[in-house]
């Protein structure tokens, strides 16, 4: 079983202002660099099999996440291994085949847990999926703009 979800940060906090600060000029042309580590800070939480991968309390640029996300769920999907990590943090998250299950291990922290594959795929592709959405009704201009495209899972 897996969850993986992201909020918004509350009215008031920093991390709201990361989304504020994306309204200001032309969001299509907004660089690569700067949406990454820039825009749009967010909550994320990902339990699998119980085992807490990502905590609730721990604020990423969602961008970032989804753009590795997006890279591992293509990695995964076409049988090979794949790997993501967060902005500002050495922790990385593994993903490895044994099977039809993937292995999910962390390099930080001790636990080991298995899901499968298509299961992890299809989560990684909703939460794409509700990124790009919430993105783009956020800040209607960032439609045009050729890396938030490249969230969209294929």
């Amino acid at each position: 079983m897996i969850h993986l979800s992201f909020s918004l940060p509350e009215p008031g906090s920093p991390w709201r202002r990361t989304w504020e600060g994306a309204k200001q000029g032309d969001p299509a042309g907004l660089a690569e660099i700067d949406l990454r580590y820039k825009y749009f800070g967010v909550n994320v939480e990902m339990i699998v099999g119980g085992v807490e991968v990502i905590s609730k309390g721990r604020f990423v640029t969602l961008v970032d996440l989804a753009l590795s996300l997006s890279r591992a769920e293509r990695r995964i999907s076409s049988g090979e291994d794949a790997a993501f990590g967060f902005t500002e943090s050495e922790e990385i998250i593994h993903l490895r085949h044994d099977g039809d299950l993937i292995v999910v291990t962390s390099s930080k922290r001790p636990w080991r847990v298995t899901v499968e594959r298509e299961e992890l795929a299809s989560s990684f592709s909703s939460f794409l999926r509700e990124a790009y959405s919430r993105l783009t009704s956020e800040i209607p201009g960032l439609v045009a703009n050729p890396v938030i495209r490249q969230m969209l899972p294929e």
